[in-house]
């Protein structure tokens, strides 16, 4: 691996227990158990099986000479050498990622896989709409991979190649383009309606019933609008996703917040508050700017930039142009 990371020559019988150049692979497994606290946690970031973890961890310390992080009840707690460590093991992988961006680069052929993040609302319409087809037929040689979760997948470590957020495009080597703004608005199901009624204005939603948005869903606009207006609500059900809130919904467990291209889909939820602009949510193109450079990338961030919108907003491709000749 090369040089010993800055700090490790402070560490005790360093000359007594090393063999050999330090293993990235060990150094990454310790990185994992630091930033996650367990090494359940760390194995299920990494993909592997925690005894992999552990067993990983051990042969380091072993190298080393001294313990790293200390086993609890809760999980890993690092000692003050692995403190000392966590920093530069840290530069490293920095360094290490960027390096496999710059080999990734040298391959500049217009073909190959583009791994595209979003949330499962977003991948669905983008399934629906075709337009994965009608790149396909300008690009025959570049297949796309949608990654479709909740988690925000981190782009500098190369977890994926293009991601579809809402809110901000991100900071530092990040690199967005806004797309649309997609509005949102407040529902119920046609049978709740019926049985108690409607609010008249957002100052009238705590009298209802209502499901509450919680964990990455929180960040949202109309989340946040929400719970400033439900403070007297009755509560009764917590959605980590919006397919789970819209069959809350369906279901008439209460009101709550909804895309309305989504919601539109659903001809029995009803819109409570018509349009409502302080919910609106931007939706942005993001890459990392060394990623950004690759041919087959590049291909689909700027064919996203002129065809994603009417998808966000309407769930459909343009009528017209040649970007459409494959539907």
């Amino acid at each position: 691996m090369g040089p010993m990371p800055a700090g490790a020559e402070n560490l005790p019988g360093k000359s007594a227990n090393m063999r050999g150049a330090l293993n990235w692979n060990d150094l990454r497994h310790f990185l994992a158990i630091a930033r996650e606290g367990s090494a359940g946690a760390g194995a299920k970031a990494l993909g592997v099986n925690q005894s992999t973890v552990q067993r990983r961890l051990q042969v380091l310390e072993k190298r080393l000479g001294c313990v790293l992080a200390e086993r609890h009840a809760t999980g890993y707690r690092l000692t003050a050498h692995g403190r000392t460590l966590l920093t530069s093991v840290t530069d490293v992988e920095a360094a290490v990622e960027a390096v496999q961006r710059q080999v990734a680069s040298f391959d500049d052929r217009d073909i190959g896989p583009v791994r595209v993040t979003c949330l499962v609302t977003i991948g669905q319409r983008i399934v629906k709409s075709g337009l994965i087809d009608a790149f396909r037929v300008q690009h025959p040689g570049i297949s796309i991979e949608l990654l479709m979760e909740q988690r925000v997948l981190d782009l500098s470590k190369g977890e994926a190649d293009i991601a579809i957020r809402g809110g901000a495009p991100g900071q530092g080597p990040l690199v967005g383009r806004k797309i649309a703004e997609t509005a949102w608005g407040v529902y119920a199901s046609r049978a709740f309606v019926e049985r108690y009624g409607r609010p008249t204005a957002p100052h009238d939603i705590g009298r209802f019933k209502v499901i509450e948005l919680v964990n990455e869903l929180e960040k949202l606009p109309a989340v946040r609008w929400m719970r400033t207006h439900m403070s007297q609500a009755n509560v009764t059900a917590r959605c980590a996703n919006i397919p789970s809130v819209h069959l809350a919904v369906q279901s008439g467990a209460g009101l709550a917040p909804l895309p309305t291209v989504y919601a539109a889909e659903d001809t029995d939820l009803v819109d409570l508050l018509g349009a409502l602009p302080e919910l609106n949510y931007p939706i942005f193109l993001v890459a990392h700017r060394d990623v950004r450079k690759h041919a087959r990338v590049s291909a689909f961030f700027e064919f996203c930039v002129r065809e994603l919108k009417p998808v966000l907003l309407h769930g459909s491709l343009r009528r017209a142009g040649p970007q459409c000749a494959a539907r």
